[in-house]
């Protein structure tokens, strides 16, 4: 397969990862693979993976704010809980060995997608949103260690985030896909630091995968929040199961 042809797969990955990612969780286990298959080594893979991240969560939250959806103060302090782990959990992928992330990743993505087939279904349309007192400080906790996890690895990060939220917070889906958003994107930033700072980014694959998830994250953050979840999960689950056995067999 020539260059030409592998910047275009990777700008489309990078386009549904947006979309995946902005409705609820998971596209990396997408576009992270793939930039291993593109000859990346895996650490240099999960930090250029973070600059689509980050520009896609921009989008995000302009798209977002188009419509009038805007995150609170609540979800800065989770943001910033989250950065504080975010860079433990980057440090943590930088010095792990190439053979053993191929192996760690394979694992998690075939977790995660477990969890989203068989996650409980919440219903909280009418629950009043538990933002403060020992609500926020549990929250606090946890978005830590989802920061962690985060800069570890990102994928499927988002439906952990809102697990949290709406279990723990009560807060309703559109809420909670918007302060998503933002946590994702505060968090990056510290993750992104530590791998420029290890120079474990390729620049420019990078910027043609931030392209597709640029896109992918404004389209998405405009939908109806539930439109073509079925269709999202189908796909997800064929792909991340055909990426994880080549990961697992060629590390």
């Amino acid at each position: 397969m020539d260059e030409i042809t592998l910047f275009l797969l990777l700008a489309i990955l990078g386009f549904v990862a947006g979309i995946v990612n902005t409705l609820a969780g998971g596209g990396s286990l997408l576009t992270l693979p793939m930039l291993i298959f593109m000859g990346l080594p895996p650490a240099v893979a999960n930090g250029t993976n973070r600059i689509g991240i980050l520009v896609q969560g921009i989008t995000s939250i302009a798209g977002f704010k188009s419509k009038g959806i805007q995150p609170s103060v609540f979800g800065v302090y989770l943001g910033i809980s989250a950065l504080i782990g975010s860079i433990i959990g980057a440090q943590i992928a930088v010095d792990i060995k190439g053979e053993t992330f191929n192996k760690v990743l394979a694992i998690i993505m075939v977790m995660v997608v477990f969890f989203m087939v068989f996650k409980p279904k919440l219903n909280i349309e009418n629950v009043k949103e538990r933002t403060h007192g020992k609500y926020l400080w549990l929250s606090l906790v946890i978005f830590f260690f989802i920061g962690i996890y985060g800069g570890f690895i990102q994928a499927g990060v988002g439906i952990f985030i809102l697990l949290a939220l709406t279990s723990i917070n009560t807060t309703n889906l559109i809420s909670a896909n918007a302060i998503k958003v933002l946590v994702v994107c505060i968090y990056t930033i510290g993750a992104l630091v530590i791998f420029i700072y290890n120079e474990h980014i390729n620049y420019l694959y990078g910027i043609v995968l931030a392209t597709g998830n640029a896109t992918g994250g404004w389209i998405a953050s405009r939908w109806a929040v539930k439109k073509g979840d079925g269709i999202v999960k189908v796909f997800l689950i064929i792909m991340v199961i055909a990426m994880a056995v080549k990961l697992w067999f060629d590390s």
